[in-house]
């Protein structure tokens, strides 16, 4: 499992060819309470930089992209009930899609955990 994060504070963490992608808590302290999430539907093909779902805060709402192209397999079936568990656990329980890589590639132009705690700082 390796884990990624993007300049506009998305992470994914990589389990084969299988991405599960969320914000981090960086991005979930920004936005404050998430009040609703909406996501791509499972089948859809998107590139890098596509946003794949839009989450919805009392502050604002926010799309959420693609780090690298796929296909959405999934989405997180709890934050249709619960859309503030991204905002109480963004990096675990919280993430938004999983998705299939087409590109593995890609992953090279990722920030890891120490380039992205230099990024925010």
């Amino acid at each position: 499992m390796t884990l990624y994060f993007t300049k506009e504070h998305e992470w994914l963490r990589v389990e084969g060819e299988t991405a599960i992608v969320g914000i981090t808590k960086h991005a979930a302290e920004e936005l404050g309470e998430l009040v609703f999430v909406e996501t791509r539907d499972a089948g859809t093909v998107v590139q890098a930089g596509e946003s794949i779902a839009v989450v919805e805060s009392v502050k604002a709402a926010s799309d959420i992209y693609a780090p690298v192209d796929g296909e959405v397999l999934d989405n997180n079936p709890q934050l249709s009930d619960d859309p503030a568990r991204v905002s109480s656990d963004p990096e675990g329980e919280g993430w938004i899609v999983k998705f299939r890589l087409s590109n593995p590639g890609q992953l090279e132009s990722l920030m890891d955990a120490d380039a992205y705690a230099a990024f925010i700082a």
